[in-house]
């Protein structure tokens, strides 16, 4: 059963939302107006999954959902009439992960729920996958920068340099990328 938050600007349907989520299996964490205080919000109630209904994503509840999305990322259902494609792009830069447009078919609500929560996680392992391809490449320009600085210093050619480094590190118990960035910080007050 997953907790789903709600956030209805006009409380039109909000009945009828809350009914097809519960008849869906799922539980309706609370109904929010606005996305105001949101993140305090999630932090309390801590939902599975955010659904907004609005007539038009203004660009402050896009800011908001951004925030949230970098700091308390959860799958975001975002329910308009407003098919506008440049505001679509702009919800899911903003981390929507179903953007569903025109009325809703609440015999529908099950499955947009699922591919949302199949979408965010697809996306949630992208990004994982991005920060470690971008750490990787930083600790490499380090440990390269160490090497050219013990190849400089000491006289050694790239494969003496990297051995240095790597035995260096087998002997703090320290991952390679630390220990030469320590080489390099030293480098700096030495040379």
């Amino acid at each position: 059963m997953l907790s789903i938050l709600i956030i209805d600007e006009s409380r039109a349907r909000v009945t009828e939302l809350c009914a097809a989520l519960v008849f869906a299996g799922h539980r309706v964490a609370a109904v929010l107006p606005s996305v105001l205080d949101l993140s305090a919000q999630i932090e309390a109630l801590r939902p599975d999954v955010i659904l907004i209904e609005t007539e038009s994503p203004s660009r402050d509840t896009l800011e908001h959902l951004a925030l949230l999305n970098r700091n308390l990322p959860r799958p975001l259902i975002m329910l308009t009439p407003d098919g506008n494609v440049d505001v679509m792009r702009a919800a899911f830069k903003a981390g929507v992960s179903a953007y569903v447009v025109d009325a809703l078919d609440l015999a529908r609500l099950k499955p947009i729920v699922d591919v949302a929560i199949v979408r965010f996680e697809e996306h949630q392992s992208l990004k994982a996958e991005l920060a470690t391809a971008k750490k990787k490449l930083s600790e490499r320009k380090v440990v390269e920068k160490a090497k050219g600085i013990l190849m400089k210093s000491r006289k050694l050619d790239e494969e003496q340099a990297y051995a240095a480094l790597r035995n260096l590190a087998m002997e703090r118990a320290q991952p390679l990328g630390k220990v030469a960035g320590d080489v390099v910080e030293m480098a700096k007050f030495l040379l």
